[in-house]
């Protein structure tokens, strides 16, 4: 599969990307290349093959969500670094 110039500078775009000439030739050599391969898997005949999800095996285990205690204000203002009497105190990230 071919791809333009433009299917270059438009994914360049997305990516914010700022690609030279030089650049997009390259990119879009690279980028035929992997479309290629992916073509070269496409013709693989997969019939009667199931489908996997996890090759590894492995299971993720995990325990169930149960709702515990909670700590009181206090507590969790204790534990803060900056504090006043019903809040904790963050720097500023946001400027208006």
């Amino acid at each position: 599969m071919a791809i333009s110039e433009k299917d270059v500078r438009h994914l360049a775009k997305l990516a914010s990307l700022t690609l030279d000439d030089a650049a997009l030739t390259q990119m879009r050599s690279q980028l035929e290349a992997i479309v290629g391969y992916v073509e070269q898997l496409s013709e693989v005949d997969t019939n009667g093959v199931e489908p996997v999800a996890n090759v590894s095996g492995l299971v993720n285990v995990t325990r169930p969500d149960v709702a515990g205690p909670m700590l009181s204000s206090q507590q969790v203002l204790g534990n803060a670094p900056q504090k006043n009497e019903v809040a904790i105190l963050v720097p500023k990230v946001v400027e208006r």
